[in-house]
């Protein structure tokens, strides 16, 4: 028995919320343009426009290309920064 499911049977469980969230995406870009122009050298904007390039390409790994953009970069001395090492 296969569990994979249909594109139709996709879209029938995800086309709603998907519209929903693009929706919010687009009336919260509405409102960050609306309050003045965005700050280019403000990593937030950089990180929203980086990932909305990879929801519109057609890779296969959206998610884990867009979870690296908002990701922190990997530090050897994380436990110190956070004030989690254990002396």
């Amino acid at each position: 028995m296969s569990s994979r499911q249909s594109v139709e049977q996709v879209f029938e469980r995800e086309f709603l919320p998907l519209r929903a969230n693009i929706l919010k995406i687009a009336a919260a870009l509405d409102r960050i343009e609306r309050s003045g122009p965005m700050d280019n050298d403000d990593l937030r904007g950089a990180q929203l426009r980086a990932g909305l390039k990879v929801l519109l390409s057609s890779e296969a790994k959206r998610a884990e290309e867009v979870q690296l953009i908002f990701s922190r970069k990997y530090h050897e001395d994380w436990k110190t920064e956070f004030k989690l090492d254990e002396k």
